[in-house]
């Protein structure tokens, strides 16, 4: 067996982890809550929020040259809908500075389209809510935002929905990443040798219904490979490569897109997540995989961990006993940060109730992807105990 224990560090908040507890959570978890947030936009009722959670992030450097963390969240209001807010950190942990503003609302009509688009059908997408953004960069200081839609009238009506910002203060919306159902687009940071962009989809079922719930089997236990000529599409569905569904796993249930992916000597790294069905309902967790750096599609070259990189606990999720709690046992990430030293920033949900962060280290993924492989294909173990 190779590394099974690594320090990890962020801005002064360090410590070790293992193969056996590959993140530790910051210790004044949660680092964002609607408490926050309401202190901001409680001016305006209809903005008042009951969540924080899922976000997109990424590192930037201002104008001055400082390093900042953008993060690009979720939010509930009051009428149940989802919009996207805004909070910057210079250290990644704590002092978040939440804009006084929404950073997106469902679309409207004056806001900024690219040429082509058929601006009434985003607005008819969007009506029901935006929700589990990622932050996808594509090149210098250019940034992909890839989002869900969720329709007002038909349930279950989601589509991933694109945008583009350089600034993060202005956005130009290219519409969806297919006419298709889907959720959790992320993109591959650099295209491949003949320039065609990849990225990680997956899909919604179609009328099926599995134990009186619309959200499980099929299409929702399998990751496909999605490109495009350009990161803004038009976007092509490929096929499957990752699969899960085999037998008792932290991934039983469902699989999907979570972080984009962050670019390593180990290849891609891949933080997914995963449902397993229990007595007590759907538990949410994180799983880690690599993908080839040359071809992270072929799933020949994926390695999966069966092994969960991070399980809910009572402790993603600190509220006030008179706080709202979405969904329990639920850690859920849209975005990670790669630091110094092997560390990477993992910042997740808990509960789809706060916004949380967790340190692990690029060597113990690694191992982890190696000694409890998976068959991509098939989420069958291959290695005995």
């Amino acid at each position: 067996m190779g590394c099974t224990e690594a320090d990890v560090d962020l801005n002064g908040f360090e410590g070790t982890v293992t193969i056996n507890e590959p993140v530790l959570r910051y210790f004044a978890n949660p680092i964002l809550t609607c408490h926050d947030v309401n202190r901001v936009w409680g001016n305006n009722s209809r903005l008042y929020t009951y969540t924080v959670h899922n976000a997109g992030m990424a590192e930037v450097t201002d104008t001055n040259g400082r390093k900042q963390t953008i993060m690009l969240f979720r939010s509930h209001i009051a009428d149940g809908r989802s919009v996207i807010g805004k909070a910057v950190s210079d250290n990644g942990l704590d002092a978040w500075i939440v804009d006084p503003k929404p950073f997106l609302l469902p679309a409207a009509e004056n806001d900024i389209y690219a040429e082509g688009v058929d601006i009434s059908s985003v607005i008819e997408a969007e009506a029901g809510g935006v929700e589990d953004l990622r932050i996808n960069p594509v090149g210098s200081d250019i940034y992909v935002l890839t989002y869900s839609a969720y329709h007002e009238q038909i349930p279950h009506r989601v589509k991933v929905m694109m945008a583009v910002t350089k600034d993060f203060a202005t956005i130009v919306r290219y519409g969806p990443v297919s006419e298709q159902d889907m959720r959790n687009v992320v993109i591959f940071s650099e295209p491949d040798r003949n320039k065609r962009w990849r990225a990680l989809l997956r899909l919604n079922d179609k009328e099926r219904e599995v134990c009186g719930s619309a959200h499980v089997g099929g299409s929702f236990g399998e990751i496909c490979a999605g490109f495009a000529s350009g990161p803004t599409g038009p976007w092509e569905i490929g096929n499957v490569i990752m699969r899960s569904g085999h037998g008792p796993g932290a991934f039983q249930a469902k699989i999907g897109p979570g972080a984009p992916p962050i670019k390593t000597r180990y290849g891609w790294l891949n933080i997914f997540h995963g449902v397993r069905s229990t007595m007590a309902g759907n538990s949410y967790t994180l799983g880690v995989a690599f993908h080839d750096l040359e071809d992270p599609t072929d799933p020949r070259k994926i390695r999966i961990s069966s092994k969960a990189l991070l399980m809910p606990s009572a402790s993603d999720c600190q509220v006030k006993n008179t706080d709202y709690v979405h969904v329990p046992n639920v850690v859920f990430s849209c975005g990670a940060i790669a630091g110094k030293n092997d560390t990477v920033a993992v910042y997740y949900g808990g509960n789809d109730t706060v916004m949380n962060v967790g340190l692990a280290n690029i060597q113990i993924l690694n191992e982890m992807c190696n000694v409890f492989r998976l068959n991509p294909l098939t989420g069958k173990h291959l290695y005995n105990l």
